[in-house]
Formats: C-alpha cells, structure tokens, sequence
C-alpha cells in the first residue's frame, strides 16, 4: 500500500440541498475547498476526488461509494477525507457494518476535519460505529418528517411525485412550498385521444365507430411515431396505466406502488406491487383535469367488463411451449394466440407491437422443436461416446484420479528437500548459492507438478461432466421424445420441456410471412454448467 496516498470524498445530503435552495452556495464546492485546505495544513498528498452526485441510502444505489470501497479493500489510499463520517455510510447496519470491516481489515484512515479516526485504534473505532450508529438515527427521524410531509402535501392537493405522469409537466407552486402539474401541450391532446379510443371509439369508413382495446391503442400510437413518456415503443401495459389513472380528472394519490423490500439472492431488493386500496391516499388536486368525469367513469365501466379473469378461471394452461419459447428479435416469450371464431389453428406469437417478428402456427413450432431435439440429441451422443466409450472414460477417470495421487506423493517428496536444504544450510553444508540454486530448481519443480495437477483436475472435472450428462440430461431427452405424444395436457408436456430445455429462440422474418415452414429456431438445452462448451 502506497503511505503518502489520500482521496477526498464528497457527498450531498438532504440538509444541504435546503441549504442551498437558500442561496448558500454549491455544498461539493464549499466541501472540497475546505477538505483541500486540511489536506494542505496536514501535508497529505491527495491524488484523487470522488464526487458522489447521486443521493442514495443504501450502498447499491451509490456507485462511487462502491468504487471506493473495493480500493479500499484493496489497500490503495492511506487515508480517505471526508466532511463527517456521515458522509460514507447512513444506510441500514449491513451497510454501516460493511463500511466499518473495510476501513477496519485495510488499515485505511478516515479524516475529517474535527477527528482522525484511526482503524487500528480500539478507541477511534467504537467512536467511529457510534457515529455511524446516531447518522442512522438521524436519517430516520428526517425519513419520518419527510415522509409525514408528503401526506400533508397530498391532502392538500399537490404533486409530490419526481416524475410526473404523461400528458403533463411539473410546476413550482408560487409563494409556498410545493409543486403541482400543468397539461402538456402535445401530450395531453394524446391523453384525450387514448381515452377517446378507448370509451367512444375509431370513425370508421361507413361513418360508424369502433372502441379499441389496449393493444390497438399501442399499435396505433407507434404507427403514428408518437413516443412514450420515456421515449420508446408505447406497450399495452402503458395505456392501461393512463386509463386507470385518476390524477387525467384532477385527483393526486400517494402510496399506490410503496415499496416492499425483500431479500432475493442474497440482495435487498425493491418491489412494488399494487397497494390495498384502503393503504391509498387520494385528494383533489390543485392540477386542471385533462378530460371530463364522464369520459373516465365510461372508460372505467367499460375496463371492468374486459379485465381479465380471476386466476382460478385461467389456471388451465392450454400452451405446451409457455415459457419456452422467446422472440428472437425482442426476447420477449412468445405467447399462443387462439383463433377459436375462424376454426385456424393456435398461433404463437410475439405480443410486442413494435416487434416485427411473424407468427407461426403453434403446432409447427412445437413439431420443430421435437424434431430438433431429436437431432441434437444424436449428435450430442456422438460428442459424449456412448457404449464402449463410456468405459473408456471411466477407466480415463481412474487413471487420471491415480495420476493424480503421484503427483501428490511427489510433491510431499519435495516439501521434505525444502526442509533438508534448509538443515544443509544451516549445518554449512551448503552455502548461500548453493542454497538458492536448490530452492530454485524445487520450486521450478513444484510448479511443473501443479501445473500437471491442475490439468488433470480440470480432464476429470470434464469426463464427469459428461458422465452427468449420460445419466440426466440424455435419459429426460430419450423420455420426452417417447412419451411426448401421449402426454395428457399442455401443462405436462411444458414442464417436460422446462426439464430439457433452458429456452428455444424463434425468428421469421417478413420475407417469410407466406411460408408456413420458414421460420428457424435455436436450442438452448438444460446442460450442466461444465458441459455447455462441449
């Protein structure tokens, strides 16, 4: 670890962007400046400043914190400054734990301009902890105030949204605290005509109009190049969430996705399913509505009548290729269309309106994919040796396994040189360069001998792979083919596939719309994780 290295680490908090909504000045600015002159008065050699512009609790959602910890562990500053301890760490106790046992194990200073704290001091330590300890308890309280404000300002009727919904655009309410939402001049003209499809419908040619559903809205708004609120590809879901939302009739609500944190994967993450209705808050807002009460309550009369059934109705799965199959253009899955009124047979096709990838029937696909698996197998079997080769490889295993213990005992030989080259010298048997000119070939030696053992353990690591691979996923392969025909239901033959099978990947291209047979497919076979380069 370099002794003369510092980094200066400067990170906003909630007090100092009020702060500075009260013309103090930038906050980073004044920080660095004061950070720079103890760093001068200290005669520290700062080499470099991490300036954290993002506002995050949690360690994950601060990537220049992350970056300076993994130098840290890696010993590369001596020293890093910061205003207040705060400053690294007012996250939950495994951050502030995490922060603590990195400053700890590297032996890396923290200085601010009231304390050094020294990692190696037992004293400066617990200090240190119970600083991290009351941030905590401060970044609550605030949390608490923050969050008690934001129903305040709901029930009053303002926006407390950072983004606001699509048709309108933030405003700074004038003379109080606050922001409420202006109509967008463009968007909210697409927000009437979203709800005008929807509740009254499309003029036809015969003078007649038709409603449209979510997806005809999508596939219109993207024919007519009009971008979403974050500039891509309108989608079903995206309408549907226009349609439902009261804040187009003059309302502002709170607490409809809170978030629910959980632990997947050993990661805290944040989910946001739909709150209980009791859980909401709703309030007239202080915002112009877009459309009338009228259109809305039409428009939710007529979405009550098509949502989608309950999930005990639906529970029967009629796709044998659901969650198999994906596009190959979107990666989206594939989903089956049926055709029940015109007697066509099932297609599978891509749901995304923007994607362009032709359908095919399902039944082709699925035919497709038996008989692809039929040939993978064949020449997977060839790859792998069967019959008289599997005993081969095993008799391979056994002598690479003996092999193995050879070059164990080997190694044992040349630890106990080490130990007599040792006595040698110390007996003055050997002098220094003869010494040296000993270790030297041992070790060349040594290093020959686990080079050789790690390639035996990879050659058998290997052969058991395909030994694995012998005994699961060529006997599932060898059932699926044979039953697969007389498989009860969808739902049967789709978790056979699943078993197989880690996903197929399906294209047709335009060029192909007419031929029923002209579409390809990719295989990803369920392999174990040493065999998928085989």
């Amino acid at each position: 670890m370099n002794s003369n290295r510092y980094v200066i680490y400067l990170r906003k908090s909630r007090s100092d962007l009020e702060a500075e909504q009260h013309g103090e000045g930038e906050t980073l600015a004044r920080h660095e400046q004061t950070l720079l002159e103890l760093s001068h008065k200290m005669h520290l050699n700062i080499t470099d400043i991490y300036r954290e512009i993002v506002s995050g609790e949690s360690i994950a959602a601060r990537p220049v914190m992350q970056r300076l910890i993994s130098e840290v562990e890696q010993g590369a500053w001596t020293g890093v400054l910061v205003m207040e301890v705060e400053r690294l760490a007012r996250g939950d106790t495994i951050d502030q734990g995490i922060i603590a046992q990195t400053f700890k194990f590297s032996n890396t200073k923290i200085i601010t301009p009231l304390k050094i704290y020294d990692p190696s001091n037992e004293f400066d330590e617990e200090y240190f902890e119970f600083g991290l300890f009351m941030s905590r308890r401060e970044y609550k309280t605030i949390n608490r105030r923050l969050q008690r404000g934001r129903v305040a300002s709901v029930k009053e009727g303002k926006f407390v949204g950072s983004l606001p919904p699509y048709g309108y655009v933030r405003k700074k309410l004038e003379k109080e605290k606050g922001w409420t939402l202006e109509p967008h001049p463009q968007e909210a003209d697409i927000v009437r005509l979203i709800f005008e499809w929807y509740a009254v419908g499309v003029p036809q040619e015969n003078g007649s109009v038709l409603p449209i559903g979510p997806s005809l809205i999508a596939r219109r708004l993207n024919e007519m190049g009009v971008p979403s609120q974050r500039g891509k590809q309108w989608s079903p879901s995206s309408v549907r969430e226009i349609l439902e939302n009261l804040v187009y009739i003059g309302f502002v609500t709170w607490n409809g996705r809170s978030c629910v944190k959980k632990v997947v994967d050993g990661r805290i993450v944040c989910q946001r399913p739909r709150s209980p209705m009791e859980d909401r808050i709703t309030a007239k807002g202080l915002h112009p509505p877009i459309i009338t009460k009228e259109i809305f309550e039409r428009t939710q009369d007529i979405y009550s009548q098509h949502k989608a059934p309950p999930i005990q109705n639906r529970n029967v799965l009629k796709n044998p290729l659901s969650g198999v199959v994906v596009c190959g253009k979107c990666g989206r899955s594939m989903v089956r269309r049926p055709y029940n009124t015109t007697g066509m047979p099932d297609a599978l096709i891509c749901q995304m309106n923007y994607c362009d990838n032709v359908s095919s029937y399902l039944e082709l696909v699925e035919k497709r994919i038996l008989d692809s698996l039929e040939e993978w197998l064949k020449d997977y079997r060839i790859k792998l040796g069967t019959g008289s080769k599997a005993s081969k490889q095993d008799v391979k295993i056994t002598s690479h396994t003996q092999a193995m213990q050879g070059i164990e005992k080997k190694l044992a030989q040349l630890r106990q040189q080490e130990d007599s080259i040792h006595n040698l010298l110390e007996q003055g048997v050997y002098t220094v360069e003869t010494f040296l000119d000993r270790s030297r070939y041992i070790a060349d030696q040594q290093e020959s001998l686990l080079q050789s053992k790690k390639a035996l353990e990879k050659e058998i690591a290997l052969e058991s792979c395909r030994q694995r691979s012998r005994l699961e996923i060529i006997p599932k392969v060898e059932h699926l083919l044979a039953v697969y025909e007389n498989l009860p239901d969808a739902r049967t033959k789709n978790d056979m596939l699943k078993e197989v099978l880690e996903k197929v990947e399906y294209i047709k291209g335009k060029d192909r719309r007419g031929d029923l047979e002209g579409f390809e497919i990719t295989l990803f076979p369920r392999l174990p994780r040493e065999a998928e380069d085989y």
